[in-house]
């Protein structure tokens, strides 16, 4: 009787770790599934842009091919004639109909290029709204299981044979969803691989305009791709970085946040951001400090994007039982009841707030800034 005590003291242990991981997990999808929409909004921006460069270089071609027809046939008359033309005619009809080709040839190449980014930002969109969707099942899938398995623990218990059932089980679920994030890394990685890809393609147009042009509209060029290479490589950094801070496990949250906030003073130099940390601070469970670092995040990232903000506040205030935050900013402001049902990025921080079993107030009108408060109760356990 007693080892059948201790048998089924060992199945509700095991039990609970499972609920515990699966939540966890359930977690980290969500946090993924919001990384991938913030993604989704701002390749949906860039194709935009894409499409209007298309339009502007079909334009731009279009003109240079009937200026190309102009030339030809110019230079077919000197040819044919070529007895009634002095020296500097025939020389500026042979110069301005290559000018005319090669100018020709760069724009139909930059258009092939911008072609081909369209076409792999339509894949990726895809893909990223498949991931979302994904993403989206499979939090569901894990409620459900969760509410399973929380709703009679006994029973279920009753239902397995043994201990080694339940932790194959409980291994499976993890593997699937590790197998999940994996394939969400790739898939936003990739991102930077094609902008990378499109740096090597300017290369060559680069080397076609040194032979042809000349170094000053080479190192015009030049110019572009550096820019093109510094936004790859605030993408990697950005990406990486969203993806998990580093610091956060090894130096807690209050260092982490003063990192990323100098780092996004040092991307946006005509912003300023205040930090001021009041209290005892503490190490908290790494879901808690993760879930907290993005909500300020969110924040800023809203704040400089659609409230354009010249300076901005963040202030935390540790109390025994809770945690409160307050990210201000001076930007244009905005109408909350307007918003609250159309903002991804509000919508997401509202339900991390509710994860944590906490509250936000969202101050804000159009011109006077934004204001976002947030208290998140700490569990002791």
């Amino acid at each position: 009787m007693t080892k059948k005590m201790i048998e089924a003291q060992s199945l509700d242990v095991i039990f609970e770790r499972m609920v515990e991981v699966m939540d966890h997990s359930k977690k980290d999808i969500f946090i993924i599934s919001e990384q991938s929409r913030e993604n989704f909004e701002e390749m949906k921006l860039e194709l935009e842009i894409i499409r209007g460069e298309i339009e502007a270089v079909i334009i731009e071609g279009d003109l240079l091919e009937a200026k190309s027809r102009l030339a030809r046939n110019r230079l077919a008359e000197v040819s044919k004639n070529f007895e009634t033309y002095d020296e500097p005619q025939i020389r500026n009809a042979y110069e301005t109909a290559n000018d005319i080709q090669i100018n020709l040839l760069i724009k139909r190449t930059e258009e092939r290029q911008l072609r081909q980014r369209r076409d792999e930002l339509e894949r990726r969109l895809q893909g990223l709204l498949e991931m979302i969707e994904r993403a989206d099942q499979l939090v569901n899938q894990v409620n459900i299981v969760i509410n399973y398995l929380t709703s009679d623990l006994k029973e279920v218990g009753e239902a397995l044979e043994n201990a080694k059932i339940k932790q194959d089980f409980t291994l499976k679920i993890i593997e699937a969803q590790e197998e999940e994030r994996k394939r969400l890394s790739r898939e936003i990685h990739d991102g930077p691989a094609q902008m990378l890809a499109n740096v090597l393609l300017r290369t060559d147009l680069i080397n076609l305009t040194y032979e042809q042009r000349g170094g000053d509209e080479a190192m015009k060029e030049i110019i572009e791709l550096k820019d093109m290479v510094r936004n790859a490589l605030s993408e990697v950094r950005r990406i990486i970085y969203d993806l998990r801070p580093m610091a956060l496990d090894d130096l807690g949250l209050v260092p982490t946040l003063r990192k990323y906030l100098s780092t996004i003073e040092e991307y946006n130099p005509t912003s300023i951001i205040h930090f001021q940390s009041y209290g005892e601070e503490q190490r908290l469970h790494t879901n808690f400090e993760v879930a907290i670092f993005r909500l300020i995040q969110e924040s800023l990232t809203n704040g400089l994007k659609h409230g354009k903000f010249k300076e901005a506040w963040v202030k935390v205030e540790w109390l025994k039982q809770k945690i409160n935050i307050i990210v201000k900013d001076n930007g244009v402001g905005f109408d909350p009841n307007v918003a609250k049902d159309k903002s991804f990025g509000l919508i997401g921080m509202r339900e991390r707030v509710d994860l944590l079993e906490g509250s936000m107030k969202i101050i804000s009108s159009p011109g006077n800034g934004t204001t976002l408060l947030f208290s998140i109760p700490i569990n002791e356990e």
